[in-house]
């Protein structure tokens, strides 16, 4: 493997493959987070009870989410060893290579996001635009804020689930290759999305519609992540030694398996917090403005769903790098 030749890495000397490090994991996070951010506040903004000019007030979402995902960028750029041979990327595009999709698919999803914060932001805020051909396009795009939401939906699914069909894509690493990762992130991502808008949002109506989305994002995530561990299990030698850092409580392995109960005690409990929300809304009506209280639950058990997703892609980042090197 080209990385063993490069980092010297054997048996003897060096016996764990780890190439990638927090910034990788951040990467992931980052651009997990803007994806998901992306289609939620899409889903906002698409809902035809509403006028085009009712919805074109959501522009903290999108522009957040530009922001997520140029530093996540910056974090991949500076694990590169020569950043400034980045260019060479941007001479061809091969279909048949994952790295290649991200090469240009990121810097799409920035400019369809550019789009998107021009087509929703408000007249009350055209101020902040300093160029005046600015404020002239952002008044030619709000009319088609629809078909740009439709973009940014299609741009943020693919984000979301294109980390995990890189990392599924190494076969020299039995913990990532499997056909469950990708969905996994594509899911997490999307609650993660769905948690931050609850965070942010000032609607009621936002936060109450977030808030049921995030319950089923994370049920379905709270049985891939079984199905996940499942499938290495019953696969080869390899992949069922790929699992022990996540049930093992040696020295070594410990802050893996911790991680994993992070994951297991997080979701859950958000996901009590959430059902519980909405139990309660539906009981007594949706109210015209929440009680301390209520945005306080709401914004901690959105809190621990973002906090489960970074554990999630650092831990299977990380424990992915465990591989044990053999001389035979």
């Amino acid at each position: 493997m080209v990385e063993i030749t490069i980092t010297g890495t054997n048996s003897i000397t060096f016996p764990h493959f780890e190439v990638w490090d927090w910034r990788i994991v951040l990467y992931l996070f980052l651009g997990g987070l803007a994806a998901g951010t992306l289609v939620m506040c899409s889903i906002a903004n698409l809902r035809p009870t509403k006028t085009v000019e009712e919805l074109a007030k959501c522009v903290r979402a999108p522009l957040i989410a530009f922001v997520m995902l140029a530093v996540g960028a910056l974090f991949i750029i500076l694990e590169i060893k020569a950043p400034w041979h980045l260019y060479w990327g941007y001479l061809t595009f091969q279909p048949l290579s994952l790295m290649s999709w991200g090469t240009w698919g990121v810097p799409l999803v920035l400019f369809f996001n550019a789009l998107y914060i021009l087509a929703v932001l408000p007249e009350e805020q055209k101020h902040y635009l300093k160029f005046e051909f600015l404020k002239r396009f952002s008044d030619r795009l709000k009319p088609r804020m629809r078909l740009i939401a439709k973009i940014n939906f299609v741009a943020g699914i693919f984000l979301a689930i294109y980390t995990g069909i890189l990392l599924a894509s190494f076969l020299a690493v039995p913990l990532w290759n499997n056909a469950t990762l990708p969905i996994l992130f594509l899911v997490s991502a999307l609650s993660a999305g769905a948690a931050f808008i609850v965070i942010i949002a000032k609607d009621v109506e936002i936060k109450y519609l977030f808030t049921k989305i995030d319950v089923w994002l994370i049920v379905i995530e709270l049985l891939l992540i079984p199905l996940y561990f499942y499938g290495l299990y019953v696969s080869s030698a390899p992949y069922k030694r790929a699992l022990e850092p996540f049930f093992s409580f040696k020295g070594e392995y410990f802050i893996y398996t911790l991680a994993l109960i992070l994951i297991f005690l997080f979701l859950p409990l958000a996901l009590r917090m959430k059902i519980g929300e909405i139990t309660e809304f539906e009981e007594h009506g949706l109210p015209h403005q929440f009680t301390r209280g209520q945005i306080l639950r709401m914004n901690i058990a959105a809190i621990l769903v973002i906090a489960g997703t970074l554990i999630l892609r650092g831990a299977i980042v990380y424990a992915g790098q465990l591989i044990k090197l053999s001389i035979y």
